[in-house]
């Protein structure tokens, strides 16, 4: 039996690698479909590589942490870039790496899930608000949460046109109306990165490539905030969402059963938004 001290996902990442290999998909297999992944270390990015990674596909995982020692994802390490989003030059030479990674494919890119962000708070996890936000917070939040995400699109963008792949942008409810725990500028940062959907949309389309966001709700990650059980009492389904529910619809946006759809934003926060 696996020793599952050693990472909490142990079980879910060596179930994902005995499908892939049932499936016949090899690591060099120059066929398979890949994707690039940011803020792969937890939560809603790290039930995405399992998905995806359970489907066959390769998975190029962006954090600014290192790959984890105590990890056993098979090809993680190989696989794993550390980039500093809040960097645009780190940034840079990121998507040098990730173009470099992916001639294994022919240069092809399946996927790219702009999914990191952050969101500082005040001391005692309190809110940061419009008046209260720092200017040199405003600028770091807005260079992860949206400049990275087009700086990532455009700087790969013949890698997705040779896949005819998918973008998928991941902002927030928070993005429409004013959050008790989420501050101002990561609300703003997402509404921003919503607008911009819209626009790759249009812009990436004539391309072959498709671009759409997901509009996550209160999902019941490492990182929630006290106070969030208030919140699940106005929540239509009642209960937090799970990771997994969040990276399966990623999965729909970036193959062929959405091939149709571009411009969207999904909503998956168990009717909250209504």
């Amino acid at each position: 039996m696996a020793d599952e001290s050693k990472c909490p996902h142990l079980a879910g990442l060596e179930a994902a690698e005995r499908e892939a290999r049932e499936k016949g998909l090899t690591p060099t297999d120059d066929q398979r479909k890949t994707l690039v992944l940011t803020g792969a270390s937890r939560g809603i990015g790290h039930a995405t590589v399992k998905r995806f990674a359970s489907a066959g596909w390769r998975v190029l995982t962006c954090s600014r942490h290192p790959f984890p020692e105590d990890c056993p994802w098979e090809m993680g390490e190989e696989d794993h870039i550390q980039v500093d989003l809040a960097d645009p030059g780190d940034t840079g030479r990121a998507i040098a790496v990730m173009k470099e990674r992916l001639k294994a494919q022919g240069g092809r890119l399946n996927a790219l899930v702009n999914n990191a962000a952050i969101s500082p708070k005040l001391p005692g996890g309190k809110r940061m608000d419009s008046i209260h936000t720092p200017v040199e917070d405003w600028m770091t939040v807005f260079q992860v949460n949206f400049f990275a995400p087009i700086m990532l699109a455009r700087g790969l963008l013949d890698e997705l046109r040779k896949a005819r792949g998918s973008v998928v942008n991941v902002t927030s409810i928070a993005g429409s109306r004013v959050h008790p725990f989420a501050g101002s500028a990561y609300a703003t940062s997402k509404a921003a990165l919503a607008a911009l959907t819209r626009e790759m949309a249009h812009d990436f389309g004539p391309h072959g490539i498709r671009v759409n966001a997901i509009s996550p709700g209160e999902i019941e990650t490492s990182i929630l905030s006290p106070g969030t059980e208030k919140i699940v009492e106005n929540i239509p389904l009642r209960r937090l969402g799970q990771p997994e529910e969040v990276a399966k619809a990623i999965y729909f946006l970036c193959t062929e059963a959405s091939s149709y759809v571009t411009g969207s934003e999904l909503h998956i926060n168990g009717g909250q938004h209504v």
